[in-house]
Order: structure tokens, then sequence, then C-alpha cells
């Protein structure tokens, strides 16, 4: 289940890549990351409004744990943030691969914590980490970025923070608050954050035209899925398995451009998406 999930996050979140970048270039990159989360954030709390028993459960959880949650959460949103300082600062073909180890961070930290990995697991998950290196390396032939060193740290930065995120909430958050409780507050501290950098944006909370509110929230929906289909594997197998798969949302998303707009997938982004594929399948069998 943990595989399946996996590449479901991986379609899912892939998706969403592919429309952030119409968002952004439609709405601006904060705006369009904003109304994102509010969207999520009001179809969570409808989520626990309707279903009070996913809200009584997780209330049941110790404060420790809610704590632990709102750290997760702001290890996304701060990952988020040094993502994209990483891409304003170097080239895309550099910094892509490094964030995408961030399932390589989960996998040694829930091997460190002693959750039990089977050699033959651990080629699979290596096969499934160079498979998403390749299906991000393509060519850059912009003008050269003034800080790549600079770059190069907030992409590992990036990488340690989802890593590290993930890896708490399928080891402490999710088995206590559930998915739909998690999701709520991982939203609800987003929208926080993301508050205070829309205001400094000029109209930056006045509400996009209707023709790109369709664009916009089926970006929210698919990212919301991909969020639920990582929850629901990791707590019902391996966090470590589930994330490294859902890294190939960036092969998914360059196979949507190129279907879409017929932009180029170079050959080695192929050979990545088959390997994370077929590491997947060995992954299945054995589990």
């Amino acid at each position: 289940m943990d595989v399946l999930m996996g590449l479901l996050a991986a379609l899912l979140w892939g998706g969403t890549d592919f429309l952030v970048g119409l968002n952004a270039r439609a709405v601006g990159v904060k705006r369009a990351v904003y109304f994102g989360q509010a969207l999520g954030f009001v179809i969570m709390s409808l989520l626990l409004v309707i279903f009070p028993a996913l809200l009584l459960k997780s209330l049941a959880a110790p404060m420790s744990v809610w704590l632990l949650g709102i750290t997760a959460a702001l290890l996304t949103v701060s990952g988020a943030l040094a993502l994209s300082k990483a891409f304003s600062l170097g080239k895309a073909a550099i910094v892509a691969p490094l964030v995408t180890s961030y399932g390589v961070v989960t996998t040694l930290l829930s091997w460190a914590s002693g959750e039990h990995i089977s050699l033959l697991q651990l080629g699979c998950i290596a096969l499934c980490v160079v498979g998403v290196i390749l299906s991000s390396l393509y060519k850059d032939d912009g003008i050269p970025h003034h800080n790549p060193n600079h770059a190069i740290a907030y992409a590992m930065l990036a990488a340690l923070l989802y890593g590290t995120s993930f890896w708490v909430q399928g080891r402490y958050t999710l088995p206590a608050l559930g998915p739909v409780s998690m999701l709520w507050l991982g939203y609800l501290v987003g929208l926080c954050v993301l508050v205070l950098m829309v205001l400094k944006v000029k109209d930056g909370l006045k509400i996009p035209p209707l023709k790109n509110c369709t664009a916009l929230t089926g970006a929210s929906l698919m990212n919301l899925g991909g969020f639920s289909a990582f929850s629901w594997g990791a707590m019902v197998g391996s966090v470590s398995v589930v994330t490294v798969i859902s890294t190939l949302s960036g092969g998914i998303a360059a196979i949507l451009g190129y279907v879409f707009f017929k932009e180029r997938l170079r050959a080695v982004q192929v050979l990545g998406v088959v390997l994370v594929l077929m590491g997947a399948v060995v992954l299945h069998v054995v589990g």
C-alpha cells in the first residue's frame, strides 16, 4: 500500500507542480500558493465539521503531538521558502536534483530511529533515488546565476527540512492526529505564514480573475490529494518508502509539460522515470 500511495502522491504532486507553473505566470508565485493553501484549509475545515469524530480523536492526542505537528508544518513551509530562494539564486538543473534528495533524509531518519528496512528494500529505494535525480535533470542554457554556492546550500536546506517534516509526520503526528487533522494543521500554519508574505504584495489578497480560479482550484485539490495519499501510505506502510517514491513528482511534471506543451523530455529523464517505476514494482512485490 505504501508503494501505491507513493506513486499516487507522485502523480498528484506532479500535476500540482505542472499547474503551479501556470498559476505562477498568471497571478504570481506567492498569490498562487496562498490561494491554494486557503482553499485547502477551507476543505479540511469542512471535513472536520462534517466528520466531528475525526476532530474528537485528534483532540485526545497529547499537547506534545500537536506541538510536533506544528513543528512539521513549519518545517514544510520553511522548506518551501528555502526552495524558492534556491531557484532564485541558482540553475534549476543544479537545484532540482538536490531538493529531491529529501527522500534520502527521511529514509536515514527512519533507519536511525529503528525502522526495519531489508537490504533488498534499501537497494530498491536507492534505485528510486537515482531515478528521481535523473528525472529531475534538464538542460539549462540560461545566464549563469550570481550565487551558485548559495543556491546549493539553500537546496540542501530545503531537502533537509522536507525530509525531516515527512519523518516527523509519519512517525509521531499522523498515528495520533490522523491525516485529516494533520493536513488541517499544516494548511493552517502554512496559511498564517503566507498571509504575512502576501500582505506585502500589491493586491495580494485580491481574488484572481475567474479564468484563473479553475487552475488554482485544480492545483489545490491535487496538492491536497497528494498529501492525503502520502499520509495514508505513511500510516499503513513505511514512511521511507512512500516518501522516496513520491519524489517522482518531478518526472511526472516533466512528462505533463511534454504532453501538453511539447516541452522536450531528455532521454536521461525518461530513464529516471523508468528506474523509479522498476524500483516501485519490486518494492510492491517484496512488500
